[in-house]
């Protein structure tokens, strides 16, 4: 499968400000063809690479006062399933600041009881999420967690993907977030799922079901929402003026949700 994906960032940078930007394709991919470029004003600016863990690429910009624009373009094949380490599952069983699993652990023992580990646990803690909350863009908070997520009974596919990893990670389940680009989803945008260690291999999991898993393109992998945001203003400021994201496929599957699947 081949996809298409791009992102345009524009801000209004109103004091110099260091930025890091989580928007590229992760390392596991071999691109076609990739673009990066930065500008104030239309003048062009440096852009560093860091590789940060599981392949993510961060972009750093010292960004000027002015106008800034950063694009990104890259067509993709498919690429290798990301592996996994004993430290990874043992760093991803822990909570975190938005998937609180000590605060969720009697929640997932009390409703998933009884299932066997495997596709039919991943397919369960996902189906159950899916039909606890209703998917209401604006609803949630940048600060809400999984707990506030489930009181709330809403949110938007972070709030889902953090739900998952709490209650997972709550039945010792080793679990994270990953940041994509996904093909089909409407309306476009950056967009979250997450991950669950099961039968050796790390396994998508979306809640939200709003775009094929076998689609997704990998850009960020954390813990939870803190390790894989599009934009972090390391100092300064800058404000957010406009986003626009895309992504398309040459074939866009159909979605079994009983089947497990591995991202690159």
């Amino acid at each position: 499968m081949k996809r298409d994906v791009s992102s345009r960032i524009t801000l209004n940078v109103t004091e110099t400000a260091e930025l890091v930007f989580a928007i590229a394709a992760s390392r596991h991919y071999s691109p076609e063809y990739e673009s990066l470029t930065a500008t104030v004003d239309g003048n062009a600016v440096d852009v560093e690479e860091l590789l940060d863990a599981h392949g993510t690429r961060l972009h750093r910009v010292i960004a000027p006062v002015g106008d800034f624009v950063l694009e990104y373009s890259a067509t993709l094949p498919a690429g290798e399933p990301a592996a996994g380490d004993d430290v990874e599952r043992l760093v991803y069983l822990r909570q975190s600041r938005y998937a609180e699993s000590d605060a969720m652990a009697p929640t997932a023992a009390a409703e998933f009881r009884g299932i066997e580990g495997g596709a039919e646990l991943l397919a369960a803690v996902s189906s159950w999420v899916g039909t606890r909350l209703s998917y209401v863009p604006g609803s949630s908070l940048p600060t809400d967690g999984a707990t506030r997520t489930l009181l709330a009974r809403q949110g938007v596919c972070r709030d889902y993907a953090h739900l998952c990893i709490a209650l997972l990670r709550g039945l010792g389940i080793p679990a994270r977030m990953v940041a994509v680009y996904a093909p089909g989803l409407t309306p476009m945008d950056f967009h979250a799922v997450a991950e669950a260690w099961i039968d050796d291999a790390w396994r998508a999991v979306d809640a939200t079901t709003l775009a094929p898993r076998s689609s997704l393109v990998r850009i960020a992998t954390g813990r939870d929402a803190a390790d894989t945001a599009f934009l972090t203003v390391v100092s300064g400021r800058a404000d957010l003026v406009d986003l626009a994201v895309t992504a398309t496929a040459d074939v866009l599957p159909d979605d079994d949700l009983t089947q497990l699947v591995s991202l690159a």
